[in-house]
């Protein structure tokens, strides 16, 4: 017979779950309060309610040129990854490419290989074969580091998927490619939608690969955002912070819309 679980033993459990939200969340509300407070300097708690820096990050081309970029470089690595992912995923779920288990190591390895390795790598491959960094060298970081998310989301959906589905389409005459659009994507639609959430999170928030391989003229939102603190702080960047905080609970209603936020999280 199974015993009840002891009243210490909860106690600590939700101690511990409290202190952990507590971590999570309070740097969150800081940087919101710092972004309405009409104080000119970095301080918390805020002195006033003031709007005045999210209006300043809006008139700044420095601001707005870094964000432009970003909106674009994580669209492109979303696609991108996105459709690479896809492909990669029930090719390997299917284990129809030669070696697939190395190929399935090959393309989860950067999320064990750091950030700050992968930018050199890259920057000296880039530099020796094609010249000075530029936008597409960036893209191609990005979809680099994103991909193994899409991949993994869209392997875990394919793990429970019915492979008769598709096997009752092909006895009915249908085309492979009727298969895969038809029969197979509709199966991996949470895992896509998780994996291309994912690739444009990190795309949007990556800032080492960005460090070594922008130039003066290829600046993205991250990049803006350390380069204001370290010459000039002022609370815009608490502001612009709390747009990309908004922008992912945008993105989260969204999915919720589209897929429920359950079936998304389920996958």
């Amino acid at each position: 017979m199974v015993k009840g679980v002891p009243n210490l033993l909860r106690a600590v459990t939700w101690l511990f779950v409290a202190v952990t939200l507590i971590f999570v969340l309070a740097p969150l509300i800081v940087v919101a309060g710092v972004s309405v407070s009409e104080s000119q300097f970095i301080a918390f708690p805020p002195t006033g309610f003031s709007l005045r820096w999210f209006k300043a990050v809006f008139e700044s081309s420095a601001y707005v040129g870094a964000l432009g970029t970003s909106l674009k470089l994580a669209t492109l690595v979303t696609i991108t990854a996105t459709i690479i992912g896809a492909g990669a995923a029930i090719s390997i779920n299917r284990r129809r490419l030669p070696g697939s288990g190395f190929l399935s190591g090959l393309f989860l390895s950067p999320l064990i290989l750091p950030s700050i390795i992968f930018a050199i790598g890259l920057l000296i491959l880039w530099s020796a074969t094609v010249g000075p960094v530029s936008f597409p060298a960036l893209w191609i970081g990005h979809t680099v580091i994103a991909l193994p998310y899409v991949i993994r989301t869209t392997l875990a959906v394919l793990v429970d998927s019915d492979p008769f589905l598709e096997e009752a389409a092909r006895t009915m005459g249908a085309r492979r490619w009727q298969r895969i659009l038809y029969v197979v994507l509709p199966q991996c639609a949470p895992g896509l939608a998780a994996g291309a959430f994912f690739a444009f999170n990190i795309s949007f928030d990556e800032a080492v690969v960005a460090l070594f391989l922008r130039t003066p003229d290829l600046v993205t939102l991250p990049i803006q955002i350390y380069n204001q603190l370290e010459f000039s702080p002022d609370p815009t960047v608490a502001a612009v912070s709390t747009l990309m905080m908004g922008l992912t609970v945008l993105l989260i209603a969204v999915i919720d819309r589209l897929l429920g936020i359950q079936r998304f999280v389920g996958n």
